[in-house]
């Protein structure tokens, strides 16, 4: 079995925008249903694990920022 490529945000949000549009447009037959099923919960949880990661990031920098900022304030006491 091929190994699954890493994918970025926009291009597995895409992909499941594309996946949801046939579903909502009744473009996927029954056949192929389950796959696109599992194909859309693999690319919701590319997504989570994304915006979760994005998320600790911007926190971890908004510390530091206001570490910074305090050594600051303090240092120039």
């Amino acid at each position: 079995m091929n190994k699954p490529q890493k994918l970025n945000y926009t291009a597995a949000y895409e992909e499941l925008q594309q996946i949801v549009n046939e579903l909502e447009q009744g473009e996927i037959s029954v056949d192929l249903l389950s796959e696109k099923v599992k194909r859309a919960s693999e690319l919701i949880g590319i997504c989570k694990h994304k915006l979760y990661t994005t998320e600790l990031d911007v926190k971890q920098v908004l510390k530091t920022l206001d570490n910074n900022k305090n050594e600051e304030i303090n240092g120039n006491s």
